[in-house]
């Protein structure tokens, strides 16, 4: 968080300061320099309380007005995409917007107002103020009822493999049909489906933005991969720096570590050992395995 987002604000809201500095030097100019002249030119004046009142009354509500414009409104929003400026304007302090942050760079998300304030460690006050303006997505706040089998009261049964369809080939109409999918996410998934030439494994669904751990395994429940997309795997003990670099999440310095790792370990025995490589991505140790071997 920059100390300069800080202290940028728009031109409504520089003129507003402006005409509330304004005010205040007319009315610091009236208490120390018109107001005691016209006690001493007219005794009446001073006398005619009322009206001085009424007078400074007028002014500190102008001044209320001013105070009121310019603090900043808040609209709904997701508190997932809550940026270093949005939290300050909110009240958020930066340890809170830290702890937000980190938590969605997990890949993690936010979905109730419980959770957002277990995460931040955000106070009752400061929530209680912002919380009515929180937009989930209406998968969240709106479920589909689960599809029950009334006659036994459970779920309905797992499909087998033969039964799933192939992911992918699935249409946009068809996994709208699974728990958590709109039309929104399943365009995501057919245009990084697209993109990839095909998924290779489940894995890769991690890599379609929003789609959370529990909304992949509902897809799993119905679908499955029946026509994997072709990967020419590297080997890990003998692969150079630029066949490294090839690979997703890996880039040069990463490619570097990995040799002198490789080259102080006499080789790898494992391709989890990649994990004590320096600066090595581990969250995305699983979706990199796929285009690895050890021998």
């Amino acid at each position: 968080m920059t100390f300069k987002s800080h202290f940028q604000f728009s031109k409504k809201q520089r003129s507003g300061i402006f005409l509330l500095l304004l005010i205040l030097i007319v009315v610091q100019s009236f208490y120390h320099f018109v107001l005691p002249k016209l006690m001493d030119t007219n005794p009446d004046f001073a006398s005619n309380d009322s009206e001085v009142i009424a007078f400074v009354k007028q002014i500190d509500s102008l001044k209320a007005i001013q105070l009121e414009k310019r603090k900043p409104k808040i609209y709904p929003f997701n508190p997932n995409f809550i940026t270093d400026y949005k939290g300050y304007t909110l009240g958020l302090s930066n340890q809170e917007i830290d702890r937000l942050l980190a938590f969605r760079k997990q890949d993690k998300w936010i979905n109730s107002v419980k959770q957002f304030q277990d995460v931040t460690k955000v106070s009752d006050s400061v929530l209680n103020k912002i919380s009515p303006f929180f937009k989930f997505p209406d998968w969240v706040t709106n479920p589909k009822p689960k599809q029950t089998n009334f006659k036994t009261g459970y779920s309905k049964t797992a499909k087998t493999e033969a039964q799933k369809l192939d992911l992918n080939s699935a249409t946009a109409i068809q996994l709208q049909k699974v728990y958590g999918i709109g039309p929104s996410y399943s365009e995501r998934i057919i245009k990084f489906r697209n993109k990839i030439n095909g998924f290779h494994s489940f894995i890769e669904m991690q890599q379609v933005y929003g789609l959370t751990p529990e909304v992949i395994d509902n897809i799993k429940s119905d679908f499955s991969i029946k026509t994997p997309r072709a990967i020419t795997k590297i080997a890990l003990n003998t692969a150079t720096k630029e066949q490294l670099v090839t690979i997703k999440y890996i880039d040069y310095e990463v490619a570097h570590s990995i040799i002198e790792e490789r080259t102080l370990r006499d080789g790898f025995k494992s391709i989890d050992e990649l994990t004590k490589v320096n600066g090595f991505p581990v969250n995305k140790l699983e979706i990199i395995k796929l285009s690895l071997r050890l021998d």
